[in-house]
């Protein structure tokens, strides 16, 4: 570390906050930590409510010149975003697997190209974002989407620079200035996000990245007046501290929370791919808001269902993630894995039975866990653990099934595993969800709309709903009279 650079995994990556085109200190930092041993990555700024003001202040102020830039030009820049992340995608690869442990093979094959895309869609999105006039006893309505002004995003630490710019794209698309703040566990590629945006030429306050703690900057830039939208990626409880200090200015509200979702395998399901379905919830270390964490099996095939999954966990592969051959890294701090670890523990306890796993490892690494004996009303069951546990329990049909299923107060995703097309129409119409998906998991098209029922969330984001959340969307309805007022 030199001054405001840090060089992480050979990239150098500056600390400091990025207002109005310009990088600015802080006199305070914090000190981010790589989950995967525990070194030290940077000293980063720690912003609070001047920076949040300046922040905000720049984007209002760049806001008219960018919300009167045509769409073609908007669409331009960023594409050229998208043409930055590909020339640097192993460098966001690299820093990102450091700062957050997600497997690097990922970063480079699946994130990083998904980063891209998500500034390639909106760019082209936006070109096409119409709606056909329509005719009233003679009178002609035309949609229009209206940028809606600067906007507050705030993002979650487990797959960083993919959710920033899954809400920065069509934010900037949409014709609004941005103000992003990272999770504080995870705040380096949104820094190199900046430079990739400044080289491409986007205007200075378009985008604006502040850097530092929930508790400080992000309360001053939720209750901001002169903030337009906020998109929150993230926990329930901190959703419902950011809706009561948004409330006073009636800012409109995007929330994508967590999950509990269920997997359901029924007995005319192939039960390899249910095992192999219910083995990828273990991704990213368990840390995706859309796992299927609870394994609801028909009670027919629970004993063969349970041993093809338990060979299938066995030959994962635990440890470094920038190791190619490893299937789960660390979990992202120790804060995190006293509390997988606590809900284990409280689990085992009361009673639950742990199939494999319910270790803690050395670091900042858990064993894949799956736990069965556990009731529905139990604290495993219905709450969020963002860990690599599962729960196992059985049904005897498919009312039980869809009870099980529904009987959280989450309601993010859901995947279900059966060899019956009817039976999966049959179901899917009753699972209160977001996302289901039938004998597959995790296949996401920017075009869907996406978001979560209950407490998981609020609103759809993806395609037109995105440009719905970030404008105003007006209708101007014509008078058949001619222009000069006469018939």
């Amino acid at each position: 570390m030199s001054g405001h650079l840090t060089t992480v995994a050979g990239v150098a990556v500056d600390t400091r906050h990025w207002i109005g085109g310009q990088r600015v200190a802080s006199a305070a930092a914090f000190t981010d930590h790589s989950p995967i041993d525990g070194s030290v990555l940077g000293e980063i700024a720690r912003g609070a409510a001047a920076e949040a003001d300046a922040a905000v202040a720049a984007a209002t102020a760049a806001f008219p010149a960018w919300a009167a830039t045509p769409r073609a030009e908007r669409a331009r820049l960023l594409h050229a975003i998208a043409d930055g992340v590909e020339r640097r995608l192993e460098d966001l690869a690299a820093v990102e697997t450091a700062d957050n442990g997600a497997l690097l093979r990922s970063h480079r094959r699946g994130v990083m190209p998904r980063v891209a895309h998500n500034f390639r869609f909106f760019a082209d999105r936006l070109l096409t974002l119409d709606h056909e006039d329509f005719d009233t006893r003679g009178h002609t309505n035309h949609i229009s989407w209206d940028p809606a002004g600067p906007c507050v995003l705030i993002t979650p630490w487990n797959a960083p620079l993919m959710l920033a710019t899954w809400k920065v794209a069509p934010a900037l698309a949409a014709g609004n200035t941005v103000v992003l703040k990272p999770a504080e566990w995870t705040p380096l590629t949104a820094s190199l996000l900046a430079d990739i945006a400044a080289e491409a030429g986007l205007p200075a306050g378009v985008l604006n990245v502040v850097q530092g703690l929930g508790s400080e900057i992000g309360d001053a830039l939720t209750s901001h007046p002169d903030v337009r939208r906020i998109s929150f990626t993230g926990s329930v409880p901190t959703a419902k501290h950011i809706a009561a200090s948004a409330a006073p200015q009636l800012t409109p509200l995007s929330l994508e929370l967590g999950g509990k979702s269920p997997l359901l395998v029924f007995a005319d399901a192939d039960l390899d791919l249910a095992a192999a379905l219910a083995v990828e919830q273990y991704d990213n270390a368990g840390q995706v808001c859309l796992a299927a964490t609870r394994l609801l099996v028909e009670e027919s095939v629970a004993e063969e269902f349970t041993r093809r999954f338990v060979e299938k966990a066995a030959q994962l592969t635990q440890g470094d993630p920038r190791e190619e051959a490893t299937d789960l890294g660390p979990n992202i701090h120790p804060r995190q894995l006293e509390k997988i670890d606590g809900f284990v523990r409280r689990a085992i306890a009361a009673g639950a039975r742990a199939v494999i796993g319910g270790t803690r490892l050395e670091g900042q690494y858990y064993t894949p866990t799956l736990l069965t004996d556990v009731a529905q009303d139990s604290e495993i069951v219905q709450e969020e653990v963002f860990g690599p546990v599962l729960t196992l329990q059985t049904f005897r049909d498919e009312a039980e099934a869809v009870r099980l299923a529904n009987d959280t107060r989450f309601g993010l995703a859901a995947t279900l595993a059966t060899g019956s097309r009817e039976r999966a129409e049959r179901v899917t119409g009753q699972l209160v969800a977001g996302t289901v998906w039938v004998n597959c998991f995790f296949v996401r098209d920017l075009r869907a709309p996406f978001g979560g029922s209950r407490h998981s969330g609020v609103g759809r984001e993806g395609g037109t709903w995105s440009f719905d959340f970030y404008c105003d969307v007006k209708n101007t309805v014509s008078a058949p009279k001619g222009w000069n007022g006469h018939g």
